[in-house]
Parts: structure tokens; sequence; C-alpha cells
């Protein structure tokens, strides 16, 4: 109903500035006043095909973004040791911090952050990040 909408947007206390829902999620995350540069980044969605799938389609899989089972986030890190990297994964963000860098990134897809692997290729000078997608109640993905 219009009423439940408008009762939605005030404000609760006289002191606050927004109301939850005018607030963007994931939004603590964000530090303005870190001046560190962003990296450059590529996000790779990555899917496991088989014959059955190139040559028949049999699995049902299409090329769409839900049925990839993996994301691949290549940062651009020059001059960077391994050990200067601070890297914190949540389900929908991923934290990188180095000395010289800062990347806050909103993942598109929510992913399982205990499983993320990360490696620094020193000669290209990238950080690689795989990430494992959440696909609840999605019977494609779990075969």
């Amino acid at each position: 109903t219009t009423k439940d909408r408008e009762d939605s947007y005030v404000k609760k206390s006289s002191k606050d500035i927004w109301s939850k829902e005018e607030v963007a999620e994931g939004c603590h995350y964000d530090d303005l006043n870190d001046p560190r540069p962003q990296p450059e980044y590529e996000i790779i969605l990555k899917q496991s095909v088989g014959t059955e799938d190139l040559f028949l389609g049999l699995s049902g899989k299409n090329p769409s973004s839900m049925c990839c089972e993996a994301m691949l986030v290549k940062i651009k890190l020059p001059d960077t040791k391994a050990s200067d990297v601070v890297l914190d994964v949540k389900e929908k963000f991923l934290d990188l911090r180095t000395p010289k860098h800062k990347l806050g990134l909103h993942l598109p897809h929510p992913v399982h952050s205990h499983e993320a692997r990360a490696k620094l290729f020193s000669e290209q000078q990238e950080l690689q990040v795989t990430l494992l997608l959440i696909h609840p109640m999605d019977l494609i993905n779990m075969q």
C-alpha cells in the first residue's frame, strides 16, 4: 500500500539524515579518506565446460553468468611483493590494501569467502584472486 511505502522513507529519529532504505548496501566498506589510488582490475567469470556442453548442450548450461562456477579477479599491482598485500574477501565485497594501492570492490555475485585463492604473479605484476560463486538452489551447477 502507499501508506507502507511512505512509512519506509520516514526518518525514525530527528537526528537521522537518511532512512535505512536510502543507504546503499555495503557502503560501510568505503574509505573515502584514503588517498591511495585504485589499481586496474578485470573480472572474468569462469565456467566448467565438458564435451557434452560443447557439442550437444546436454547439461542445460548457457553462457550467462548464472551458469558460471567461479570468478577470477585480475588486479594490476606494479612493484608489489606478496608480503605487502592485505586481502580480505567477504561474501559480496573484496578489500585489497597494499602500501601503494587500495581496492574496495563490490562483487557482482555472492562468493564463498572462505574458499578464495590468491596468487601473485610478479613477472606480470598481477594478483589473481579466484572466488567460487554461491548459487542458492541451483540444480545446473550442483553437478
